[in-house]
Formats: C-alpha cells, structure tokens, sequence
C-alpha cells in the first residue's frame, strides 16, 4: 500500500464518527498500560518519586542522559533541514507546519500547543494538536458547524501518523472559534479533552463567553458544546484517572486552583457533575482578599523539600459557571475555592496521569520560580512534591508533561532561555536535557525556507517553546509552537528512561 493508498483511507475511515471503536485509546488507558498504570501497579510502585529529596536520593541534574549520550543537530527526515538536537540514533519526521494545506483544504492554523495520541491501531496513530490562537477578530477557520464563536481563531487539528510507513498521512481541522486552546488531555474514551486558557467572553469583545473545556473525538469532528460543569476559567491541562473516569483540572493563573470533575456517567463529561477544588490539610501561608474580605489559604509555591506530601481533601465548587467575582472580571470559580480555605499553585499547567498517580506541573513555583512537579495520589488522597527546579539552567519553566512507556516524566520548558529543550525526569530524580530547539531560519544558519504552501521561514525560532509531547509505543510527538511545526520522533529508548 503506497502513501496515496494509506490517504484514501483514511478519508474513508474518519468519514464515520463511530470509527475510533475499532481503535485503542492513549496507551496509558489500553489494557497493557492500564496494567502497568492501574491500581494494581498504584499498590506496589506509586510514588516512585516519593524518594527525592529524602537520604536515599536526591534530584541530580545532568548535561545530557548518560544512556542517550549528547545532543548534536540531526537533519529532518522530511525537509532534510537540521530542525531539533537529539541524542546519536534518534530521527524525526516533521509534518503540519503552520500554513501547511491540510487535507481538508484548510490552511494548518498556528500556535502548536498541547497535543496527544488519542486512538491507534497498527496501522495508524491519531492525535489531536491545539492552536493557541487569541484573536476575537480574526474568525474561525472551520465551517460553522464546528464551529463555538464565529469571531474567535483558537481551535484543534486532528493529524493521522502511520508508525509502518514511517509518514503522516494527513490532517483536518476538528473545532475552531475558540480562545487560546492551551493544552488538555486525552481520554480512555478516545478523545482530547481541549482547554481554553481564557476567560474572556462579551465584555472584552467575544460574541459568547469562554474560557471551557471542549471534547474532541479522535474521528469525526468535535461538537461545539462547552463541557459547562467542567468551570469557566483559565483552563491549562486535564488527565483521567481511568479507574473513577474523574477528570483533573489545571488553572493557569496565580493564585490557580487543582480541581477534580466528578461526571455524572463516566466516559460522558457533557451530562454533567460535580467541580471540586483541592484542600491541603496544613497551616495557611498567604491571604486573598476578595471584595474587601481577607481569605487565608495554603500557596504551594513556597521553597519546600522534594518528598514533602500533604494529606488533601475537596471542597465543593457551587458556581462552576461562574467566571467573575462579582464586581470584577476575573476569578469566579477559584475565588470560591479560596473563600473555603482550599489551596494554590503557582501557574498551574501540564498534568498527567500515570502509573496510577496524576502528575501537576506548577510551571512558576519553587524558591528559584522555575517549576515544581507534584504527584497526586487518588487513592491515598495526598499530593507530594516530586521535583523542583533550581534554576533556568537545570530545566526553565516546565509546561505540558507527559509519561512514558518507559517509566519517566518529559517536560516541555516555558521560560525565557534562547534555546528552548524538552527534559527527561527519571524515578530516581535524574534530570536531563533530551530535545534542544535548532529551528533558526536566518541568514548564517538554517537560512530562509519556504514551503510548498508559499509560507516562508526566516527568522530564528530556537527559543520557541515545546508543547504537546506525547508518547506511543516508540514513538515521541512534540510541537514547536512558532513557526508551528509537528515533529514525529522514534530511535533507541529502551538505551535509556525515556
């Protein structure tokens, strides 16, 4: 079967929105990930990171793996242009370039962000990637069926990979008219859950308000309903816990609360449920004033040792649709929780379920405000704090976080370095550099590159952040997020944690 064959298809395949049923979801939610990630595993290895920062280890930074070896430039397979630094023995394919013609005949949209795998079979790998895209003006660049707010350019893409071909067999575009779709998370339903990191809305220009999380099905295209129960705010990531099929909620915000969503019917998160907010059961260290009255609450970016766990319970979340304190324009839901003492991290974005626990990244916390990691364990109802950065040299401002099938953390950096990376973070506290940003396009480097589309790169993009890392058997996807590019990546893991 030749590419051309592999598209066709595809075509037909994802013309029947029931198609993902024939297909397993994100491997984490497969039965053997689920194995390896459920209670069973939660039972005997949770917490591997509980160790850090206790006699028997501690967080070591690294200039490189010392089982993947050094980073050097490594050329495309694709455009045959030295895109990423890697470790000896890894390649990449890129694909969905912004202004990239998809194969729906939309131009690919920009802002790559969060993305994950969805659904897979051998044959293909589906993933939906989001579009960090803020206009409330541009328009949405899907038809309207599809389509929340015609005057908003935010949205997703879904993109087909074949791992036999070692080629991406095409993309369209699933929702659109939405605001700053940050990251999300994938489902055991074989979905992306997509958030908006928003909460704009009619008062500052939209024709409704936003700031919801919206279900995309790996086939077909995305309903443009909000996923109301869900809270209105400045949504960042949200990870399952496929054994409650509770969905836990990141804000990007300061203060920013961790919350859980109790649906109604598991697997259904559009009939509704029940928004809670996380408590740390620990003294108060900061207030909160609203409307004149001074809240106490626990903030857990304060400096704090790798190990540290806090006992947690929930406090109810009555207006989830409430996105303003009343009298201002910001804050409605977190408010609530604060009012109630429960507890803040700091930009709270990436989030992760693995290996039977819910990993947070809180990308400003620490004593240095380079990110902590915290793990969330359901069923011992507590929260540990795994890893924190020393400084932007060591990792800067981790973002979206994924789990690997080999048993390790990938983090995205979101800070101000002039080369952006992706880090490994083992179970033993190992950090280390495993993608470096190569993407310049200026004269004396790569130098000016255009595209079969006509849209030409010339400027330098090696402090563009990565976003969306997602893993899948031996493969790793990432995105840069300017110019805009998808990247496929496989080679040598089992040498290594990642």
């Amino acid at each position: 079967m030749n590419h051309q064959d592999d598209l066709i298809d595809v075509l037909r395949d994802f013309s029947k929105t029931d198609a993902s049923k024939d297909m397993d979801p994100h491997w984490t939610y497969g039965r053997r990930g689920f194995l390896k990630s459920g209670v069973a595993a939660a039972a005997t290895v949770a917490m591997p990171f509980s160790i850090l920062g206790s006699k028997k280890a501690h967080a070591v930074q690294l200039p490189f793996s010392p089982d993947y070896g050094p980073l050097a430039p490594v050329a495309d397979e694709v455009t045959g242009l030295p895109l990423l630094q890697l470790p000896e023995g890894f390649k990449y394919w890129s694909y969905g370039w912004t202004g990239d013609v998809m194969t729906d005949g939309i131009a690919t949209p920009g802002a790559h962000d969060g993305m994950a795998v969805v659904a897979a079979d051998a044959n293909k790998i589906v993933l939906v990637r989001n579009h960090e895209q803020g206009s409330r003006t541009a328009g949405s660049y899907a038809n309207p069926k599809i389509t929340y707010d015609p005057l908003c350019n935010g949205g997703t893409t879904n993109l087909v990979f074949s791992p036999r071909t070692k080629q991406w067999v095409g993309a369209y575009a699933s929702i659109s008219g939405t605001i700053r779709n940050c990251a999300g998370g994938p489902t055991p339903w074989n979905s992306w859950i997509t958030c908006e990191e928003t909460s704009d809305g009619p008062h500052n220009g939209a024709s409704k308000q936003h700031g919801y999380c919206f279900d995309v099905p790996a086939t077909g295209v995305a309903k443009p309903v909000p996923l109301v129960d869900m809270g209105c705010f400045s949504h960042e990531a949200v990870a399952v816990d496929p054994v409650t099929g509770i969905i836990y909620e990141t804000e990007d915000s300061t203060p920013s609360g961790f919350y859980r969503f109790i649906p109604n019917v598991i697997g259904r998160p559009e009939m509704g449920g029940k928004l809670q907010m996380m408590k740390l059961k620990t003294a108060n260290n900061a207030v909160r004033t609203i409307n004149g009255v001074s809240y106490g609450y626990y903030n857990t970016g304060v400096a704090q040792a790798p190990g540290t766990t806090f006992d947690v319970e929930w406090v109810n979340i009555d207006e989830p649709n409430k996105p303003f304190i009343t009298g201002t324009s910001y804050g409605g839901v977190v408010a609530q929780g604060i009012m109630q003492g429960a507890s803040s991290i700091v930009r709270g974005e990436g989030v992760w379920y693995g290996n039977g626990v819910i990993y947070v990244c809180s990308t400003s916390g620490g004593a240095a405000g380079k990110g902590q990691i915290f793990a969330y364990d359901p069923r011992r109802e507590t929260f540990t704090l795994v890893y924190e950065s020393s400084g932007a040299d060591v990792c800067d401002n981790p973002d979206n976080i994924a789990w690997s099938p080999r048993g390790s953390l990938i983090l995205c950096e979101d800070g101000g370095n002039s080369v952006s990376r992706c880090h490994g973070l083992t179970t033993d506290g190992t950090v280390f550099p495993f993608i470096a940003n190569n993407a310049d396009f200026r004269t004396g480097a790569i130098g000016t590159y255009t595209r079969p589309s006509g849209r030409s790169f010339s400027s330098n993009s090696m402090g563009s952040e990565f976003c969306g890392a997602t893993f899948h058997n031996e493969w790793l996807f990432v995105n840069t997020q300017s110019p805009g590019i998808t990247y496929a990546i496989t080679g040598p893991w089992d040498n290594g944690a990642l």
